[in-house]
């Protein structure tokens, strides 16, 4: 028994965790698709059509809509004898589409902030606030110096949230420094005070806005013994929207707006890799068109039992994997002498 079905635009790429074929998990199965996790190539999640496509459908065909674990789980699964003489194969001409998804559970925009800037914030009108964020107003041969020689800090800066947030962003374009003896110094100074932190990205070179970052929780430690530093930490004994290793913009505003943070309710689905030799390539949702071939190697009774189910369900159309659409086109039985 053979049956052709023909479909259109399926997408081949899943933008949620987890498998369909096993029970849903009590808060859903999470979304993988924003554009901070498509950043990671194990997110950009590619689909083929399989035994598992297969028998969803066929299960589809004769009016079952349950899910295919659940039919698989029934004792009188229509199918349980029948599986292992199913094959298919998948004549499809494959294109990649710019499509823009829909985020319902509403993440964050990591570089945005909605309302007006509240300025007068005491971590900017404090005593102690020139030498804390002076930090940032210091070159490396200056930096290295307060970490190792415990130098003051006498630079003068914008102290508002605005120049802060750019001096931030300045300081994470540097590029990443190779390691020497006096930045071992350093990293070694860091970690005695807060515990292995990884300042190195995958080359091995060392980030520089780690630098800076650690600098500043340094900084804090410090003028704690002449400042009350009450209002430049956080309940947890941080720095709002700064880690040791390097800051969110978004959780670092969210102190000095008025408004909440920013909603993203949706992203275009496009994973960017960078190949030596090759340069930047873009990967976007891969749709797929053309006709799938089922075989069934029963009997002619049970092919012609089948086809009768098929007919009575009625299916016009559905979905062929994720999205798109399918229909039955042919359904032939014929009987294989041996």
């Amino acid at each position: 028994m053979q049956i052709t079905i023909a479909y259109d635009s399926s997408w081949r790429n899943s933008f949620l965790d987890g498998d369909n074929n096993q029970p849903l998990p009590k808060k859903g199965r999470k979304y993988k698709a924003s554009i901070t996790n498509l950043k990671q190539k194990a997110n950009y999640i590619k689909r083929e059509v399989t035994l598992n496509t297969i028998m969803g459908l066929m299960n589809r065909l004769i009016g079952d809509q349950r899910k295919l674990y659940q039919s698989r789980q029934d004792a009188n699964y229509f199918f349980k004898k029948i599986e292992e003489k199913v094959s298919c194969c998948d004549n499809a001409i494959e294109t990649q589409e710019m499509t823009y998804l829909r985020n319902m559970m509403g993440s964050f925009d990591q570089n945005a902030f909605t309302g007006a800037i509240k300025v007068g914030d005491a971590m900017f009108e404090s005593d102690y606030s020139n030498e804390f964020w002076g930090i940032l107003s210091l070159d490396i041969e200056a930096l290295i110096e307060f970490v190792l020689n415990k130098t003051t800090v006498n630079n003068n800066i914008a102290l508002d949230p605005i120049t802060i947030i750019q001096k931030l962003e300045e300081l994470k374009k540097i590029k990443p420094i190779e390691k020497n003896e006096i930045l071992q110094k350093v990293l070694e100074d860091y970690r005695n005070s807060f515990g292995e932190i990884n300042y190195f990205n995958k080359k091995q070179q060392i980030v520089v806005i780690s630098l800076y970052c650690s600098a500043l929780y340094i900084q804090l430690q410090r003028l704690e013994k002449k400042y009350d530093m009450t209002s430049a930490k956080t309940k947890a004994g941080g720095i709002s929207g700064i880690s040791k290793r390097g800051f969110t913009k978004k959780d670092f505003m969210n102190r000095f707006t008025t408004g909440d943070k920013k909603r993203i309710w949706g992203n275009p689905y496009i994973h960017e890799t960078f190949v030596k030799g090759e340069g930047k390539t873009r990967s976007l949702m891969t749709k797929a068109s053309g006709t799938l071939e089922i075989t069934l190697d029963i009997s002619k009774d049970k092919a012609k039992e089948i086809r009768t189910m098929i007919r009575n369900a009625g299916v016009s159309s559905f979905y062929l994997g994720k999205k798109g659409l399918a229909y039955v086109e042919d359904i032939k039985i014929a009987e294989v002498r041996k």
